[in-house]
């Protein structure tokens, strides 16, 4: 199977061979003809599977053929994200794709100061991608109307509930033309998430590739009982193996974020964050510093991790377990990316056991026990050592309101309701995968907030501003 066998222009094919893309992704295969025809679709797919590229191409080659001109303010397509660094890379992607069909693409998103978003929409535009809080502000303003959309697509619709947009989306469909063509893409797809598709969906087709709870086979997955106090010697160790090349470690809180920052940077090893807190330049520069290799450790909540999708992550940490099972899923997700193979290791502290037995009910994994590392203790007593005189209690958890906790919250919650304390690791320096065989690291990637203010892109406030 071919992309011009599925009924796309030369320019697209064009585009796609430029990328070095011959060969469509499932969610292509089935998506592409039926958008083509103009259908609405409701798309149950995860990240990774090649799902930007399966609603950009056939939207580019649509929006040719209706060939309507664009109005100052207007857009023709409007693609809805849940945070900016995925907004940012669907945006990047219509642009290589629409790079010989001379679409212009525009984003609008909290963290880059409100003008550049008025002087981008004053013409107009094709393709606009965006969160939804700093698109009604521009609305509001009226500096964006979409009197005369053509197409649109809500992405990752589960996050979207899960910040809090709800009432942003439905805001946001109740100015848009009745007469318009609709793509609704969500990873899981619980109640919620259906009735909202029946509200925006006119008699769609239904395309499911790679459910939420179906983990990456190619992923290898671990897990360490370990004492709260004890991982940060732990991830050190980890840190320091030479196989690791580029590697991510999540944590559920922006705080929890920055302090592991600071303990690694302690210990000789760099590495940045990337969390709602951070403005969009810092978060760009965090971003660009991962892609390069300049740092090969990024710390990054569950929320901002949406749209990261870099190359050669060949290791995913979790220093801390998320306390929804889904965010498991998504995690370790961003290694073994096209083809490639990749090592998820999770921490488990004693109060993290209930979200150990959620990820293990929900991906019907059991995570292979990993023991600690010959050199832990000696780690350990180093570390415990070199800190100042008095800071050897046991750590006390702090949520993103800056109040001390003692331990994650409860572990059966219907959605996150914020980014709360979570993070990862490597394989133990000298360590193999289990039956003796050593792996090839790497990823690759496919074709492919939120805060109602001026900082974020979102509907109603929500401790989760990824």
């Amino acid at each position: 199977m071919t992309f011009a066998k599925l009924g796309l222009a030369e320019p697209l094919v064009r585009a796609l061979e430029a990328k070095g893309y011959s060969t469509p992704t499932p969610i292509q295969q089935q998506s592409i003809p039926m958008l083509l025809e103009g259908r609405d679709l409701l798309g149950i797919a995860q990240t990774g599977t090649g799902k930007t590229a399966a609603f950009v191409l056939p939207s580019i080659q649509n929006l040719i053929a209706n060939d309507k001109r664009i109005l100052p303010t207007h857009c023709r397509m409007l693609v809805l994200a849940p945070t900016r660094e995925l907004a940012s890379q669907i945006a990047d992607s219509a642009r290589d794709y629409g790079k010989f069909s001379k679409m212009s693409v525009a984003t609008v998103f909290g963290g880059v100061s409100i003008n550049k978003n008025r002087q981008d929409m004053s013409r107009g535009v094709d393709i606009l991608v965006a969160t939804p809080g700093r698109l009604l502000d521009l609305i509001e303003q009226r500096f964006v109307s979409l009197a005369t959309l053509e197409i649109l697509v809500l992405d990752e619709a589960d996050q979207m509930l899960d910040l809090g947009f709800i009432h942003a989306l439905k805001k946001i469909v109740r100015m848009l033309p009745k007469q318009r063509q609709t793509l609704f893409f969500s990873a899981t797809m619980p109640a919620a998430i259906r009735d909202l598709a029946d509200q925006f969906l006119t008699d769609p087709a239904t395309v499911k590739v790679a459910p939420v709870a179906s983990t990456a086979e190619r992923v290898d997955q671990f897990i360490t009982l370990v004492n709260q106090s004890e991982k940060q010697a732990l991830l050190t160790i980890h840190l320091r193996n030479p196989e690791i090349e580029r590697c991510l470690v999540f944590t559920r809180t922006k705080h929890g974020a920055d302090r592991v920052v600071k303990l690694l940077a302690a210990n000789g090893i760099a590495s940045n964050a990337i969390h709602g807190n951070k403005s969009q330049p810092q978060r760009e520069r965090a971003l660009g510093e991962f892609k390069s290799g300049k740092v090969k450790v990024l710390i990054a909540t569950d929320i901002a991790a949406r749209g990261i999708d870099v190359s050669g992550v060949s290791h995913v940490f979790n220093f801390e377990l998320p306390n929804v099972p889904e965010q498991y899923v998504h995690r370790i997700g961003r290694t073994a990316r096209a083809g490639a193979s990749g090592v998820a290791i999770s921490f488990c502290a004693d109060d993290e056991k209930p979200f150990l037995r959620d990820i293990e009910r929900l991906t019907k994994v059991k995570l292979t026990p990993l023991p600690l590392p010959a050199d832990f203790t000696a780690e350990q007593a180093r570390i415990k050592a070199a800190r100042p005189a008095g800071s050897d209690t046991p750590e006390r958890r702090i949520d993103d309101s800056g109040r001390h906790r003692q331990g994650p919250r409860a572990t059966h919650s219907a959605r996150p309701t914020g980014e709360r304390p979570a993070g990862g690791a490597g394989r133990p320096a000298g360590q193999g995968r289990p039956g003796g065989q050593g792996r090839p690291a790497g990823g690759g990637g496919r074709p492919g907030g939120p805060r109602r203010q001026s900082s974020g892109g979102g509907g109603r406030r929500s401790p989760a501003a990824g």
